[in-house]
C-alpha cells in the first residue's frame, strides 16, 4: 500500500504537469502588441500599413504604408520582430511622382535580395508603377502603367516572383469594357499581359499564387453574373492560368448576396496547403445571416476545380468579413483575420484546419481603448522564428498596430525559391545560420554558404530528391516550410525511334521519383533503373515527332522529337492481281504517305486507323515485300505479297 507521502508526491507531480501543460497552452497562443503606428495629429497619415509584409534577408519584415512620409504619398519601411520600424524610401521623391505614389500592395522579397511592389498612382503616365527597391533605399521603376486600357492602371495588389524569376501581378479593370489583367514583368522592364479578364471569367482579379504544378491560381472579386442572380457584378470566380496565359475557370461562386451559401466576393491570395489544394476566403456569403450580406467564408478548391465550403463566419464571437486571405502555418493549419466580428466587433484572428475546424485565437479591441488594434485588413505572415506577424488598419482615431502571434511553433528554414535543377542555387532564410554545419535536400548533403546569420545559399546536390530541406546548426535542426522541387532533366534517349512495344532508354538527372513517362503523346509503362536512367515502352497510339516527357515529384522535363516507326503485323489477302484491295494491319499507320508492293507505289490507299491501312495492288506491282511509309519511318512486311496474273 502506497504511503500518504508517496500519494502526495504523485499528486504534486500531476499538478506540476498540469501547470506546465497550461503554461504551454497559454504560450502557444500569445498575442503581443509590438508597435502603434502614429496618427500624426489626428490625420490618417502614418496609420495605414498596406498589403503584404515579407521577411528580408536580414530577418526584418518589409512593407509599405500608403499615406505617410514627407509628402504623405507613402513609404517603404522595415520592422524588426521586436517592433522597431524604419522607413527606407519616401515615395513621390521624384518630380511629378515618376517613382510612383500610394504603395498599397506591400512588398515581396526577390531572389536578388531586393523588395518588389506596386504604386496605385504616379509614374510616367500617373497610372501606377511596378518597382524594385533595395533595403538601402535605391528604387528602380520596372514599369509605368500606360493608362491606355491595354495594361490597365492603378495596381492595388503587389507582385510576386515566379519560379522563372519574372514578376507577376494584377491590375483592376478601370476602363469601360475592361475587367482587369494578369501581367508579367521581366527584370529587364518588359511587361506582357498574360490574360485580360472578360467578366464571365472574372472581374477585378486578386493577386494569384503559383502552384507546385507551375500554373497560377487566383480569384476575382466579381464576375460570372449568370451564377449570381440579383448581384449584377457577380459573386466572383476561382481561376487557373498556365504560364502561357491560358485561363480556366475552376469555380464560379453561386447565389448572390441574398443567398450565397458558397461565398461571394473572394479576397486575398489563395494559399496552397500541404495537401495540394488551394484555400481562400470570401468577404461575403456563407450560411449565416447574422451579418449584412452574410459574414463570409473559408473555402477549399482542388487544382481540378472541386470546391468545398469549410466554414461560414457568424459574427460574434466568431468573426466576420475576412479581408486578407489565409496564411499556411508550418503546423499545416491555416491562419487568417476577419475585419469585423469577434467579441468587440473589431476583428479577430482565427485558425482553421484543412478539414474545416475553426478556432478563434484572438479578438481585437480587447485592451483598453483598443490599444491592441482593430480592423485587420492586411495578411499575416509567418516569420522563420515560428511566430506570425501582422498589422491592423484602425481608423483616424486609433488602433493601427503591428503585432505578433506566438502559437508555439518551432523556428524553420524559409525557402525564398522552391524549385530548381541539380546545380541550382537555393536561397534560405532563418536565424542562427552562422552556426550552420549542414544543409540537406531530402537527406542529401549539399554545399552551402552562410552569407549571414539570417540568410544562406545552398547548391542543389546530385541525387537530391524533391522534399523538405533541413538546416542543421550546432544548437538546432530547422526544417523548411515547404518542399523544394528538384526539377528533372532529360539528357538523351535511345533509340531515336522505335515501333510500338519496343523499349526506349531515357537518361538524365533527378529521375528517381518518376511518376509518368509520355511518348508520342501517350502514357508509357516504365521502370526506374536509377536517378539517371528510366526505361519505357513505346505505347500504342503514340504519334511520331513529339517530345518524350518525364514527370517526377519535382516537375516535368521534355526533350526532342521521338519517331514512332510503323510496323506491319499482317496483311490479307496474301496474294492477288492488280486492283485487289489489301488490308494491312499493324501499328502507327496514322499519317501514312506511301504504300508499295514489291517496290511499286500504290496509287490508291486509305488510312482506316492507326492500326490499319488499306491499299489497292497497283499496276506494275511485283511479288515482294509490302512497305508502309509514315513520317516516323518505313515498315516492311515479314513475308512477300504474291502478285497473280
Amino acid at each position: 500500500m502506497k504511503s500518504r507521502y508517496t500519494r502526495l508526491m504523485q499528486l504534486l507531480a500531476v499538478l506540476v504537469a498540469m501547470s506546465a501543460a497550461s503554461a504551454t497552452a497559454l504560450h502557444a497562443q500569445t498575442f503581443t502588441q509590438l508597435y502603434t503606428y502614429s496618427i500624426n495629429s489626428g490625420g490618417y497619415s502614418g496609420i495605414l500599413p498596406a498589403g503584404l509584409m515579407s521577411q528580408g534577408q536580414d530577418g526584418n519584415l518589409y512593407g509599405t504604408i500608403q499615406n505617410n512620409g514627407t509628402s504623405n504619398f507613402g513609404t517603404a519601411f522595415n520592422m524588426t520582430t521586436a517592433g522597431k520600424p524604419s522607413a527606407f524610401y519616401d515615395f513621390c521623391f521624384l518630380k511629378g511622382c515618376l517613382d510612383g505614389s500610394t504603395p498599397n500592395g506591400g512588398l515581396t522579397l526577390g531572389t536578388d535580395g531586393s523588395l518588389y511592389g506596386t504604386t496605385v498612382i504616379g509614374g510616367t503616365h500617373n497610372a501606377g508603377t511596378v518597382f524594385r527597391v533595395t533595403p538601402s533605399g535605391k528604387l528602380t521603376t520596372l514599369w509605368s502603367f500606360t493608362a491606355t486600357g491595354t495594361d490597365e492602371a492603378a495596381p492595388w495588389n503587389p507582385v510576386f516572383e515566379g519560379q522563372d524569376r519574372n514578376f507577376y501581378g494584377t491590375a483592376p479593370g478601370v476602363y469601360q469594357g475592361n475587367y482587369g489583367v494578369l501581367y508579367k514583368v521581366t527584370p529587364k522592364r518588359k511587361l506582357t499581359v498574360l490574360h485580360s479578364f472578360t467578366f464571365k471569367d472574372g472581374d477585378d482579379p486578386n493577386l494569384p499564387t503559383q502552384g507546385t504544378d507551375g500554373n497560377f491560381y487566383g480569384t476575382t472579386l466579381y464576375g460570372d453574373p449568370a451564377t449570381c442572380p440579383g448581384y449584377r457584378a457577380g459573386c466572383g470566380v476561382v481561376y487557373k492560368v498556365t504560364p502561357a496565359g491560358k485561363l480556366s475557370v475552376l469555380w464560379s461562386f453561386k447565389g448572390g448576396l441574398n443567398n450565397p451559401p458558397d461565398g461571394a466576393t473572394p479576397v486575398g491570395v489563395l494559399t496552397q496547403g500541404y495537401d495540394g489544394n488551394f484555400y481562400g476566403t470570401t468577404f461575403y456569403g456563407g450560411t449565416s445571416a447574422n451579418c449584412s450580406a452574410y459574414c463570409g467564408t473559408v473555402f477549399k478548391v482542388s487544382p481540378s476545380g472541386v470546391y468545398k465550403l469549410l466554414h461560414s463566419f457568424t459574427g460574434d464571437p466568431d468573426g466576420a468579413y475576412p479581408d486578407t486571405g489565409l496564411t499556411l502555418g508550418t503546423d499545416g493549419n491555416l491562419y487568417g483575420t476577419t475585419q469585423r466580428g469577434g467579441k468587440s466587433n473589431a476583428g479577430a484572428i482565427f485558425q482553421i484546419t484543412p478539414a474545416g475546424k475553426e478556432t478563434i485565437i484572438y479578438s481585437f479591441c480587447s485592451a483598453t481603448s483598443c490599444a491592441d488594434g482593430a480592423y485587420p485588413e492586411t495578411p499575416m505572415m509567418q516569420h522563420t522564428d515560428g511566430k506570425f506577424y501582422g498589422n491592423t488598419s484602425g481608423n483616424s482615431l486609433c488602433c493601427s498596430v503591428f503585432f505578433s502571434l506566438d502559437m508555439g511553433l518551432k523556428p524553420f528554414a524559409g525557402l525564398v525559391n522552391w524549385s530548381g535543377k541539380v546545380g541550382a542555387t537555393a536561397e534560405i532564410l532563418g536565424q542562427g545560420f552562422k552556426g550552420a554545419k549542414a544543409v540537406l535536400f531530402d537527406g542529401v548533403s549539399a554545399t552551402f554558404k552562410n552569407v549571414s546569420d539570417t540568410y544562406l545559399t545552398a547548391t542543389v546536390p546530385a541525387g537530391a530528391k524533391t522534399g523538405f530541406v533541413t538546416v542543421k546548426t550546432f544548437t538546432s535542426t530547422m526544417k523548411s516550410n515547404r518542399e523544394f522541387l528538384v526539377t528533372p532533366q532529360i539528357k538523351s534517349f535511345s533509340p531515336p525511334g522505335a515501333v510500338v512495344g519496343k523499349p526506349v532508354t531515357i537518361t538524365g538527372v533527378s529521375l528517381a521519383q518518376t511518376t509518368k513517362v509520355i511518348i508520342g503523346g501517350k502514357a508509357a509503362t516504365f521502370t526506374v533503373d536509377s536517378d539517371s536512367q528510366v526505361k519505357a515502352t513505346v505505347p500504342s497510339g503514340a504519334k511520331t515527332g513529339e517530345q518524350i516527357c518525364i514527370t517526377t515529384a519535382g516537375g516535368t522535363a521534355c526533350l526532342g522529337k521521338f519517331m514512332v516507326v510503323p510496323f506491319i503485323k499482317s496483311f490479307k489477302p496474301s496474294s492477288g492481281s492488280v486492283g485487289t484491295p489489301v488490308a494491312i494491319k499493324g501499328t502507327s499507320f496514322t499519317g501514312t504517305t506511301q504504300v508499295t508492293f514489291g517496290g511499286v507505289a500504290a496509287t490508291s490507299f486509305q488510312v482506316i486507323s492507326d492500326l490499319e491501312v488499306d491499299a489497292l495492288v497497283p499496276t506494275g506491282a511485283k511479288t515482294g515485300k509490302i512497305q508502309v511509309t509514315t513520317p516516323g519511318g518505313t515498315a516492311t512486311s515479314a513475308t512477300d505479297f504474291t502478285v497473280t496474273q
